[in-house]
């Protein structure tokens, strides 16, 4: 049965983007992060696919997200990305996955689940060098460093990277940035004065791998840019090609006389006769509810703006004249080749940034991959 509304993924762009920002990360290795179900585009397909673009490592935010990559066969390198209290670490640590810490007291907590585990636990110690979100501030840092140099003589823990995250690389220019630069730097050498020899040290997100050189150090964590979507819009698109298309189709048509109410509250009222479009996706599906009377969709090689409220399955479409007929493909948005509205121009419209309007499609839209998953 073909599915009303389906989500599809192009895995030749994600690996072609992984291969650009590998080129730009000029010698640095790339993490590709896969969080959030890969940014709603698929947690293995595009893993494998940003592996066989030439990324070393990969990122989730979850330790599930992590043992479902290894469940599948991925034997790449994989960091969590988010440090919380209560995860299966001694789980991660028998997967080998690389967790992140940020504290000397979950550097405990870690090296103890490593002993129940049988094997040392990979660490990447993290810095908060003015993002104030994870990460030891400056002035705990140097509690963190000596937790993880203790648990390392001791044969619990391995801290193969030090990291830190941005908070306005995407706005060039920003103060905030310099001073990030340089409180890294001074997280870096505290902790090899200490005795830390670590495999990677990690700064960059898209915006930092793409306009940033200093911030590269050993590797770069892009996140977004896999999937084609730019993360600094003023820039342009940097050459990236968006992955998803959401498509969806027209359900039923009908001719409506002027002074038509449509949809709930009928906040949008017909202002002569007109075709209606009846589209199966809603805000069940991740169509934003918001997005009412705003967005634009494309049917039959025309845009046409959404007519009323968006419902939890459903919205309407006036498509004035035009003379469609249910089973009609309605494009939502995609990389833009067809004329249909972009990731980013929702996203414009809303105020809002093209990441969650690729994260927030529901799971009941299947993901398609023209031409097959293929890859490791």
């Amino acid at each position: 049965m073909r599915e009303p509304v389906q989500a599809r993924v192009d895995l030749d762009a994600v690996r072609a983007n992984v291969a650009l920002l590998r080129d730009r990360a000029a010698g640095a290795e790339v993490m590709a992060m896969v969080k959030a179900e890969g940014y709603g585009h698929g947690l293995v397909e595009t893993a494998r696919a940003a592996l066989d673009g030439g990324a070393a490592w990969l990122g989730v935010a979850r330790v599930a997200e992590a043992l479902r990559l290894r469940a599948a066969g991925v034997t790449a390198p994989v960091l969590v990305a988010v440090a919380t209290q209560g995860e299966p670490y001694e789980e991660a640590v028998a997967a080998g996955v690389d967790l992140t810490v940020g504290s000397a007291g979950l550097v405990a907590r870690i090296a103890a689940a490593a002993e129940r585990a049988g094997r040392p636990a990979r660490v990447h110690l993290k810095a908060d060098t003015g993002l104030s979100r994870g990460g030891a501030t400056m002035a705990d840092w140097p509690s963190v460093v000596d937790a993880a140099g203790a648990a390392q003589a001791s044969g619990r823990i391995e801290v193969v990277g030090l990291m830190s995250h941005f908070a306005c690389a995407d706005e060039p220019g920003h103060p905030s940035i310099a001073g990030q630069l340089a409180a890294f730097r001074e997280a870096v050498e505290h902790a090899e004065k200490a005795g830390l020899r670590p495999q990677v040290r990690h700064l960059a997100n898209s915006a930092a791998t793409l306009t940033l050189p200093e911030a590269r150090y050993d590797m770069v964590r892009p996140g977004i840019a896999i999937y084609g979507l730019t993360p600094i819009p003023q820039q342009g698109t940097f050459g990236l090609r968006p992955a998803m298309t959401l498509a969806a189709e027209l359900a039923a048509v009908k001719r409506v006389p002027a002074g038509s109410g449509v949809s709930y509250g009928h906040t949008y009222v017909t202002a002569r006769e007109t075709t209606l479009g009846l589209v199966a996706a809603g805000y069940g599906d991740g169509v934003p509810r918001h997005g009412s009377s705003l967005l634009e969709v494309l049917v039959g090689g025309r845009r046409h703006r959404i007519a009323g409220r968006v419902c939890m399955d459903q919205f309407v479409v006036d498509l004035g004249d035009d003379a469609p007929s249910a089973g009609d493909e309605v494009l939502l948005f995609g990389p833009g080749d067809h004329g249909e509205p972009t990731a980013q121009e929702w996203a414009d419209a809303l105020g809002t940034i093209s990441y969650e309007i690729v994260t927030r499609i529901g799971t009941r839209v299947p993901r398609v991959y023209p031409g097959g998953p293929a890859g490791r």
